[in-house]
């Protein structure tokens, strides 16, 4: 049997929502003696939060370490919905091994495809532990058949199931060739393989050589000779192309009844990595550790989740981040969902939680033997896909409201806050609704802070269609020095997007120089808000006349003028609406693209065109032009065609008239919130 990797191995969970991740980590930690026995819903090691126990479903990752036959082992629980996965980027990175956990559906077999690029992309080997066997009505070939487009590795299956008045009541080991009876509650039982099931499992067993041939010349040699490789051998090959990711291997099971939990501990045990394979991607050396996540744990203060990737870290220890800066580590915890037991140190391979080095962050390598370092990868940003605009309920809470939003944004990368000047709004943007609404109720558990939420206002604007000149005076006699300035202006409409033009075309000195400036900050202050209610753009005003009075002119009085002139004027140019429109590239599996296109009609989007996504079979790339009003929940209807699979970026194309009934509602509703708020 090959060597075992030196140093605790750190597994993560990683799967679509509702396959049992949680339940699965029950599941091991019970197997291993960690917990007593496994929790349902409410009362599981993972999962503990109010939150997640609010929402039914995992919302951040959970932790735990456990010991299994005399080796250590650290299991990172994964959320599976897309709105929190992002709180496993970083996790992930430094994980020796992914285990992907499905339901036996083969119609749900595209689901997994985002979390395998994933993965792939970061180098990180990966299995597939098929949940839920004992629910599974077909047969697993038909299963994997469905998956392996999602997969660039061949799928091997480890194991086919026994099958006893269509349920599974066990399942033959290919690499041991050897059968195991399910049992309730119990380790499974061995017993002899059936006489009915000796054909099938020969040619499985040779299925799943001739796939691990292909990285094994030897192996390929063999079997054209018809020579039966050695058991070792095949354990052999079976770690080495597991632990390069050449191979994914499949198992199956039940967490919730325990069946197949032992052979899956015994099978990691062997096929998982050490961490030296995570440190080597991260660039972690010497004494060192990768932070994945840092929470804010009330009285215990800030808690930096981190992996020890090479030598140790002991509590006490002068630590240096990659920006130089150096603290000290205030206690090193081990970690059993939201519990925690004190350490010495962490050790080679360890998950653990290191106390009170406020810097640090997720991303950050921590090294203990005064060397700063960079991590050498960098999770893909998430681009934000909702937005809610936040206020206090109790406005004596805005300043502590800041500060709870950075802390809550420094434990999580996917939430952003965007201060809208021109709207007056601060827009907490995240993943999805969902995202957000957890966001809040932290805000309020954690901090005291509650906020009322509601749709972010779109940034809409107003042009003119036709020019005209018109006269600004402003005169005002209130005893000693008056006021006096008087301009003529001609204002006329410009290209999209060419903003707003003053110039001047004084002959004479009608109008002094030095207060020329004053009657285009005047023209400026007009646009700020045109006839319509909303910033004027792409307009242009030149001053072509005035008058001046000795005494009482001034730059105010020409700023005044300025401003009259041009809100006058503007009135007088048959205003139009401008809303801003937005490029938007949506990914998708194309099986939904009719409904995509469909729906995006109806929210007055203009396709652009279609193409493959690259390097995503069965996927396509939607290019549209989209008004950003019409984006808001564009995200939730996207997802509910695409099995929640749907994601999306945008950015500012342009602005375009907006006319008709949608104009003057448009309007009529701003109008009144301007009346609201005078």
């Amino acid at each position: 049997m090959p060597g075992r990797a030196v140093g605790a191995r750190a597994i993560a969970l990683v799967g679509p929502n509702g396959t049992g991740k949680t339940a699965l980590m029950e599941a091991l930690l019970h197997a291993a003696g960690a917990i007593e026995r496994q929790g349902a819903h409410g009362s599981t090691v993972g999962d503990a939060s109010a939150e997640a126990r609010a929402h039914g479903q995992s919302v951040e990752i959970n932790v735990a370490d456990f010991s299994f036959m005399e080796d250590r082992y650290a299991i990172i629980d994964t959320p599976g919905s897309v709105e929190f996965f992002g709180d496993a980027d970083h996790a992930l990175q430094c994980a020796d091994l992914a285990l992907v956990v499905i339901d036996p559906d083969p119609d749900k077999g595209l689901l997994i495809q985002p979390t395998l690029k994933e993965l792939e992309r970061l180098g990180v080997p990966r299995a597939i532990f098929v949940n839920k066997i004992d629910q599974a009505r077909g047969k697993i070939r038909d299963l994997l058949a469905a998956l392996q487009p999602s997969s660039s590795t061949p799928l091997v299956a480890r194991q086919i199931p026994i099958w006893k008045d269509d349920k599974a009541a066990g399942f033959v080991d290919l690499a041991l060739e050897r059968a195991f009876i399910y049992r309730q509650g119990q380790p499974s039982e061995q017993q002899p393989i059936p006489p009915d099931m000796v054909e099938r499992e020969a040619e499985a067993r040779f299925h799943m050589l001739e796939q691990m041939a292909d990285f094994d010349d030897a192996l390929m040699e063999q079997l054209l000779s018809d020579i039966i490789p050695a058991q070792d051998v095949v354990f052999a090959d079976l770690v080495r192309e597991t632990r390069e990711g050449l191979i994914t291997p499949v198992f199956f099971g039940s967490a919730l009844n325990g069946f197949g939990i032992r052979r899956l501990l015994k099978a990691l045990r062997h096929d998982t990595p050490g961490p030296e394979r995570a440190a080597a991607r991260l660039g972690a050396e010497g004494d060192c550790a990768y932070v994945f996540k840092t929470a804010h744990a009330g009285q215990a203060g800030k808690l930096a989740y981190a992996r020890v990737l090479a030598g140790r870290v002991a509590d006490g220890a002068d630590l240096t981040l990659g920006s130089g800066e150096r603290a000290r580590a205030s206690g090193v915890f081990a970690l059993l969902g939201q519990a925690t037991r004190k350490l010495g140190a962490g050790e080679l391979g360890d998950v653990v939680a290191i106390g009170k080095v406020e810097a640090a962050r997720a991303g950050d390598l921590l090294s203990a033997d005064g060397k700063s370092r960079k991590a050498l990868m960098t999770p893909q940003r998430r681009p934000p896909v909702f937005g809610m605009a936040i206020t206090t309920a109790d406005r004596k809470d805005d300043v502590r409201l800041s500060s709870a939003l950075a802390r809550l944004m420094e434990e999580d990368p996917t939430l952003e806050l965007l201060h809208d000047q021109e709207n007056h709004q601060t827009v907490l943007l995240g993943q999805g609704d969902s995202h957000l609404k957890v966001a809040m109720e932290r805000l309020k558990r954690r901090y005291g802070v509650e906020v009322r939420a509601e749709k972010p206002r779109t940034a809409y604007k107003e042009t003119i269609r036709r020019k005209t000149s018109i006269r600004g005076r402003h005169k005002k006699q209130s005893g000693g020095h008056g006021q006096f300035g008087d301009v003529v202006l001609e204002i006329a409409p410009r290209r999209r997007g060419e903003g707003v033009s003053f110039s001047d075309r004084i002959t004479g000195g009608v109008v002094p120089k030095q207060w020329i400036p004053a009657v285009g900050d005047g023209v400026k202050d007009a646009c700020e808000r045109g006839p319509l209610g909303f910033p004027v753009v792409d307009v242009e005003a030149v001053l072509v006349d005035g008058s001046f009075h000795a005494v009482d002119s001034s730059e105010m009085a020409f700023r005044t003028a300025g401003r009259i002139g041009m809100a006058d004027g503007l009135k007088a140019c048959d205003s139009l609406l401008l809303e801003p429109v937005e490029k938007v590239v949506i990914y998708a599996p194309s099986s939904a693209t009719s409904r995509i296109t469909s729906f995006v009609a109806g929210r007055r989007g203009q396709i652009l065109g279609y193409d493959t996504r690259d390097g995503w079979p069965g996927w396509d790339r939607i290019e549209i032009n989209l008004p950003q009003a019409e984006r808001q929940d564009l995200i939730v209807e996207l997802r509910s065609v695409t099995q929640g699979l749907g994601s999306y970026e945008a950015e500012f194309s342009h602005m375009a008239e907006l006319t008709g009934r949608l104009a003057d509602d448009v309007v009529q509703k701003h109008a009144k919130e301007h009346a609201a708020h005078a």
